[in-house]
């Protein structure tokens, strides 16, 4: 039975890292968009013109608005994903059949939606970011922060168990990006009725670095999901280093809540 994916990438990546997964989704029927976000693969704009979280997510509130009435999508979100994932059930609940949290950042309704990437920072030391870049941009009131990711932290942290290829391929397309703390710190809380009525799977990768484990598990407690799958041997790409595996997973998805 076909359906349709969107799938959304994390910071500083974009479109390009679904190559391996768009076309075996689309070999077994289904329907695959794989979208830049704002200021991310080839989209025009620079992260300097992008000051929040809804403008970043523009590119996928727009194709979910522009959907027939009756449409309804499968949506992918990888890593700092989550949060455009969040922003468009919120808006669009009744477009989306499924919201897939690969590895990724999934806020809840009790809190306001820079709750969970707070407590990442907390509980990730500062060593642990390596060689990534931050540097502030915007006005002084807005505390917006870019966020590039060096070598070494795509090396050791996110592409440590990938094909070297992909990890090649990574650090010739990535680029600056931002997960809109100060942001998502004044944003309204979602909203159960919404954001929270649409069905939720959380895919847990257990070899990631990036996002580890035991911290995807306590997303898990803290806001619960319909199902919890787990690709065992997946670094945080799981879309590079277990791509087949990712398939599977999303097919099982696709049969569950057509």
């Amino acid at each position: 039975m076909q359906k349709y994916f969107i799938l959304v990438h994390g910071a500083c990546h974009g479109a390009w890292c679904w190559y391996k997964l768009k076309p075996r989704l689309e070999s077994a029927g289904h329907r695959v968009t794989a979208l830049d976000m704002a200021a991310s693969g080839i989209h025009t704009n620079q992260i300097q013109a992008v000051h929040s979280m809804s403008e970043y997510t523009k590119p996928l509130l727009e194709i979910l608005g522009s959907l027939p009435q009756d449409d309804k999508v499968i949506l992918v979100g990888h890593s700092l994903g989550g949060l455009n994932l969040a922003l468009a059930m919120d808006k669009f609940p009744d477009k989306i059949s499924a919201a897939v949290f690969l590895t990724a950042f999934m806020p809840d309704t009790a809190h306001r939606p820079s709750f969970v990437l707070e407590q990442y920072w907390e509980r990730t030391p500062q060593e642990a970011w390596l060689d990534t870049q931050f540097a502030p941009y915007g006005r002084p009131e807005e505390s917006l922060m870019s966020m590039f990711f060096g070598p070494q932290f795509l090396t050791f942290k996110l592409y440590q168990l990938s094909p070297v290829e992909d990890l090649e391929l990574a650090k010739a397309l990535i680029r600056p990006g931002s997960l809109f703390v100060t942001d998502l710190s004044k944003a309204d809380k979602l909203s159960e009725e919404k954001y929270g009525s649409v069905p939720r799977v959380y895919i847990v990768c257990n070899a990631d670095e990036g996002i580890p484990e035991k911290f995807q598990r306590w997303m898990i407690e803290n806001f619960q999901v319909d199902d919890v799958m787990e690709i065992k041997g997946a670094d945080h790409m799981a879309m590079f280093s277990e791509p087949h595996e990712l398939f599977n997973c999303l097919s099982q998805i696709a049969h569950k809540y057509g």
